[in-house]
């Protein structure tokens, strides 16, 4: 488990200026100090000693688990009190989770599963020193021509008769000058090398020449998943508080993948806007499938410039932007979490995420006058596979609760209108819907009861699935559906398959008027790095919720 360089300063901003912003930041929740003392002893209870025997078997993550959803309160829920930790069997090829209570760590219900759990940072190291002692590459490796990498994907599939998969390990070997560049594959429990006919498994490339990206993988610390870190921030501007809300960093973010920087219980000038907002969702689709299709990750956090002081784990609050690979082109920083700035009338809250070769910024933009504008960039260092065409489907899930957590609906403007004269109709039930933009369309939640509303506005840039050329993968752009707790995510494990959002599943004739409703939001980009601009590092998507009526 990763922790972030500390730094000595009192916990709150300086004093700003009249008119200014002030930001408060309160952490919650374990610290991952706590979260280390529970797994320390975790493998020595009597219970899990019984369970393995004398199989080899070791300790990947340990992680708090989300509160329960399934019935919303207007005041937020307390902290979690159980946690997961998650237990690889080498010699029988298993996923074992660990789950208990924070306040009763020494008793653990275990249970099993074929799902293979992430790759952590201790593994790769373990992948890594294991190709240093192969009498063949351990030669190249450790005479520093060839650097290692994290790729795409991160463990090559390789199934057993029995249903179990073998957890072999993806490592990429890129030559500092001329040379083979390759993907090998590294088991796990024996540490045997894996080399493919191709120079890379099925699903990556390993081209002989010819990379795209930014400069190769600093191999900079990455958190793994369940990295604990959550805070209360506070916004107050000339002593009067505009936003509140629980922010989540990545590595703690909830769903199957992670969901980026989460924001929960967002309330905007002592009012609920938001129960919970966050992108569940991401995969990316190659033209002619030269690499992938693959199901992304939210969770791993990489290192980003931030200068400033820690105000809770994961969390540093600056004086100035925060600056990310999107901003610089440069894999280095000397952060790893969500940094918090104040940019003009602006809060900023960005961190910087890693799925393989990708580099992902997931960004939230709160204006004072309460608009929210949440942002994702697309990015990767180099690698063979990005040169090809490829295209990002990022997913956000709003829960919208404007004012309650029923009484709200959504309505679609259409600049022509589509039933009766009116540009604004009502959406009853559950529906799909696709943004046009020759219509200007866009859609408003509001409660029904008082009034209160927000609009979405599609941003220029998040694209239409019918028009991309990887159509139907994208799925869709927009979806309003019923609340329900357990429809976080469509509960697809990175890295597929499936690898195609399945959203549409949930829309199935509930009535949403009057209603609990939760609006997913699709933003489409096709990423072209070879024809990028020589400055451009990355491209941005992402709408605006504006206030409406308050």
């Amino acid at each position: 488990m990763t922790r972030s360089r500390k730094r000595t300063n009192p916990r709150d901003a300086s004093k700003p200026r009249a008119g200014e912003l002030a930001i408060r930041v309160r952490p919650v929740g374990p610290t991952p100090q706590e979260l280390e003392r529970i797994a320390g002893r975790l493998l020595e209870l009597p219970n899990v000693k019984a369970y393995f025997g004398r199989a080899r078997h070791r300790l990947l993550t340990i992680e708090a688990l989300s509160s329960d959803d399934s019935v919303k309160s207007r005041r937020a829920p307390a902290p979690t009190q159980r946690f997961r930790a998650t237990i690889y069997d080498d010699t029988r090829q298993r996923t074992v989770f660990a789950d208990g209570l924070l306040a009763r760590p020494s008793k653990v219900t275990l249970t099993e599963s074929s799902v293979q759990p992430p790759v952590t940072a201790a593994e790769f190291a373990e992948a890594v020193r294991h190709i240093a002692r192969d009498n063949d590459l351990g030669t190249s490796l450790r005479d520093a021509p060839l650097a290692t990498y994290a790729p795409m994907p991160p463990l090559v599939p390789m199934t057993l008769p029995d249903g179990r998969s073998q957890r072999v390990i993806s490592v990429g070997l890129l030559p500092a000058g001329t040379g083979t560049h390759e993907i090998v594959g590294v088991e796990a429990a024996s540490g045997t090398l894996h080399r493919f006919p191709d120079r890379a498994p099925r699903g990556a490339r390993a081209d002989a020449g010819g990379l795209c990206g930014a400069p190769v993988d600093a191999n900079q610390p990455t958190t793994d998943r369940g990295t604990a870190g959550q805070a209360w921030i506070t916004v107050t501007q000339a002593g009067k508080t505009l936003w509140k809300f629980l922010v989540v960093r990545p590595a703690a973010s909830s769903g199957t993948n992670g969901s980026g920087v989460e924001l929960r219980y967002v309330d905007y000038r002592g009012k609920r806007l938001l129960y919970r907002a966050h992108v569940p969702i991401l995969n990316v689709k190659y033209d002619g499938d030269a690499c992938g299709p693959y199901r992304d990750w939210q969770w791993q956090e990489g290192e980003i410039r931030a200068d400033g002081f820690d105000v809770a784990p994961g969390f540093r609050l600056c004086a100035s932007p925060a600056q990310t690979i999107f901003d610089t082109g440069s894999d280095t920083g000397n952060f790893l979490g969500t940094a918090i700035y104040v940019q003009g009338q602006e809060v900023v809250l960005v961190s910087e995420l890693q799925a393989g070769w990708y580099r992902y910024i997931s960004q939230w933009r709160l204006h004072v006058d309460g608009t929210i504008r949440p942002r994702f960039a697309f990015g990767a260092v180099s690698s063979s596979c990005v040169c090809n065409v490829h295209h990002h489907h990022a997913y956000w899930r709003f829960d919208f609760d404007l004012r309650t957590p029923g009484n709200n609906v959504v309505r679609e403007f259409n600049a022509t209108p589509l039933v009766g004269r009116s540009r604004w109709h009502d959406l009853r039930f559950e529906v799909a819907r696709p943004r046009d933009p020759a219509r200007h369309r866009k859609w408003r939640v509001e409660n029904t009861k008082t009034g209160e509303a927000y609009d979405i506005i599609p941003g220029d840039d998040d694209g239409v699935e019918t028009a991309s050329s990887d159509s139907p993968f994208g799925r869709g752009d927009l979806w309003i559906l019923r609340y329900h707790g357990d429809e976080i995510d469509d509960g697809v494990h990175a890295i597929g398959p499936p690898y195609e959002a399945n959203i549409s599943q949930w829309v199935d004739g509930e009535p949403v008027y009057d209603d609990d409703v939760v609006v997913w939001y699709g933003a489409h980009f096709t990423h072209d790095l070879a024809h990028d601009p020589p400055t451009t590092h990355g491209h941005i998507v992402g709408p605006d919720l504006k206030l409406v009526r308050w």
